[in-house]
């Protein structure tokens, strides 16, 4: 089998998995279903494991989509290629010269260090559970938990992982429930308890129902 063919087989798995998601949300959570009739399933999204994903979930965590974008489009042209080595061969004042911020700066070198040393193996993730995956990402230091939660929802497409602390799926979440103020993470992962173990499929029917909503792209 080509690469071009697993890849295609992974993509359609995917799909099927959205559909059934979204159905089973649908017939527990009318709020959901109404997305889902409206919207149909959201797009897989899926993205590719590796360094450079990861690096970029931490490099537009907490900026807008846009300025994120800007970001990483620097980042890359400062770099040539997204690696480890790379970032490492940078020092913290260079890849803050290709926008990053102090912090970020210091994340970068952090999580390069962790994968160049192994101490981070980014390939054996998916033998781990949603926690344990959890746990091995956040222990590197700029990784909280929801950058290794979207991580798992992008790119090991777990079906069960919810950011409940995204302000995107807040909103979102507050809409369609017709709340009088906006839920704070504790209480969004307490709403979505009713939506196990297809937690995944509804943050990312609440990405797409913002996004449609707001009339610009959101979320992931």
């Amino acid at each position: 089998m080509t690469t071009a063919e697993a890849e295609k087989r992974a993509e359609a798995r995917a799909r099927r998995r959205m559909l059934r998601g979204c159905r089973v949300l649908a017939e527990i959570d009318p709020d959901l279903g109404a997305i889902f009739a409206a919207l149909g399933a959201p797009p897989t999204r899926r993205r590719p494991a590796g360094f450079a994903t990861l690096l970029a979930i931490i490099v537009q965590q907490q900026v807008s989509l846009a300025s994120g974008r800007a970001i990483w489009a620097r980042l890359e042209a400062g770099l040539g290629a997204v690696t480890a080595e790379a970032a490492l061969a940078r020092d913290i004042e260079a890849l803050r010269g290709f926008g990053l911020s102090l912090p970020k700066a210091r994340y970068t070198h952090a999580l390069a260090e962790a994968v160049s040393e192994g101490t981070l193996d980014l390939d054996t993730l998916d033998e781990l559970d949603d926690e344990a995956a959890i746990a091995r990402l956040t222990a590197v230091k700029g990784i909280g938990r929801w950058t290794a939660e979207v991580y798992l929802l992008t790119v090991l497409q777990r079906a069960d992982v919810f950011p409940a602390a995204d302000i995107v799926l807040m909103a979102a979440a507050g809409e369609i429930k017709g709340l009088a103020s906006r839920p704070d993470a504790k209480a969004l992962a307490t709403l979505a308890e009713a939506w196990r173990p297809w937690r995944a499929i509804a943050a990312r029917l609440l990405w797409q129902h913002y996004r449609h909503m707001k009339g610009r792209e959101a979320g992931l």
